[in-house]
């Protein structure tokens, strides 16, 4: 690639970033709001979007991988889904609890996926799973759209991350356990999140139509 080109694309990368950004700052204004959830430190941040709770229907969304590709959580259709939301992969508490789920999903069902979600850019996620061997699980970004933290509620208002989460989705596409962690700082409950989709994969699967 000659050096022309890559100005050129570097041009368009900042153009569309800016675009991006006026776009996000519109969509902000106009979420729901919630701020009575979660802290960080000693005071709450506030949480943009709706909230899902158990017993609802999981919203569809649709995220990137690290090509960029987008996917969407229907095509996870008829598979027990546990997903793993944290705030930033490069740091400590996120790092050590995606790679805890990697490693987890080695002991659950052939029709179990993991998904981690965060809005770190998928050049980071790529680099991350490399330098870690996370391999089992999908690592995906939010960055790009911003729909499933939207549409889950755990957008953090002025710092563009999600705000960290467990949901676990069963094949008639229900949330059937949901943990949103009331210090961003700490580590979700994973016992009891591998007891609920150890349950889950317990019973039997639904039949086709």
């Amino acid at each position: 690639m000659d050096l022309n080109t890559m100005k050129k694309l570097l041009c368009a990368a900042l153009m569309l970033s800016s675009v991006s950004a006026i776009a996000n700052t519109l969509l902000d204004n106009s979420l729901p709001e919630n701020n009575s959830l979660v802290k960080a430190g000693e005071k709450y941040v506030t949480l943009l979007g709706t909230q899902v709770e158990v017993g609802q229907n999981a919203p569809n969304f649709k995220v990137v991988d690290e090509n960029f590709a987008p996917i969407e959580l229907s095509e996870f259709n008829g598979k027990n889904i546990l997903i793993s939301v944290v705030p930033s992969l490069d740091t400590g508490v996120c790092s050590l609890q995606t790679k805890r789920f990697n490693d987890e999903i080695a002991n659950t069902g052939d029709n179990t996926v993991m998904l981690t979600i965060s809005n770190d850019l998928p050049f980071a996620q790529k680099r991350f799973c490399k330098s870690e061997n996370v391999t089992q699980i999908q690592v995906l970004s939010d960055a790009v759209w911003r729909d499933f933290g939207t549409k889950y509620g755990l957008l953090i208002k002025d710092m563009g991350l999600l705000t960290r989460a467990i949901f676990i989705i069963n094949p008639e596409g229900k949330v059937v356990y949901k943990e949103l962690v009331e210090k961003i700082s700490n580590h979700p409950d994973y016992q009891q999140a591998l007891a609920a989709l150890n349950e889950l994969n317990q019973q039997p699967a639904p039949v086709s139509q």
